[in-house]
This record gives C-alpha cells, structure tokens and sequence, in this order.
C-alpha cells in the first residue's frame, strides 16, 4: 500500500500540479480566453458574438454585424494585451476576426 506524505499543500498548488501532470494547460487556457473575452466585451458585442475559439496562441471570434468587426478591429492589439491581462498570462498572441 502506497504512504501519503505529510506535505501540507495547498489547494492551488494540488490543482496546479493535476493541471500539469495530465496535461490541461490548452483545454483551461482555452476556456480562460472565452470567459475573458466575455468579461471583457460586455453585453453589448457579446450579443453580435457567434464563436469563439482558440487555437494556438490565435484568438478567433466569429461576430455577425460587420460594422462591429470593422469597428473592433482598429483596436486589435489593445483588445489582446487585455484579454493577456484578464487571463494573467500571454495566451493569445493575435486575434482575428471573422
């Protein structure tokens, strides 16, 4: 039978370390980029909002109202550093909208 040690961890460090082991950084880091840009975005052009998917470190939305695209893309680069900064890591380095 297996000991368990006495190492007091705490529950960050204990998920952390699940995280890594089996290999989840992209499934949580994609679930992040989705709940940041949410946040971020608001109600507003959350509505006009149809997909949102992240593959590698490409941030991909799908938005329905073309001024809206128009609009957001002149703000591109703001738009990724504060999705980096509501996520707390650089997860996504260009975003492109479709």
């Amino acid at each position: 039978m297996a000991s368990r040690g006495n190492d007091n961890t705490s529950m960050k460090e204990a998920l952390s370390a699940f995280i890594q082991k089996n290999k989840l950084e992209k499934g949580i880091d994609k679930v992040d980029a989705r709940a940041a840009w949410a946040k971020l975005m608001g109600n507003g052009v959350n509505n006009y909002t149809t997909e949102i998917e992240l593959k590698f470190d490409t941030l991909y939305v799908s938005l329905s109202s073309s001024v809206l695209r128009e609009e957001l893309s002149l703000g591109k680069s703001k738009i990724v550093r504060m999705l980096n900064e509501e996520i707390g890591k650089e997860v996504v380095k260009k975003l492109v909208l479709r």
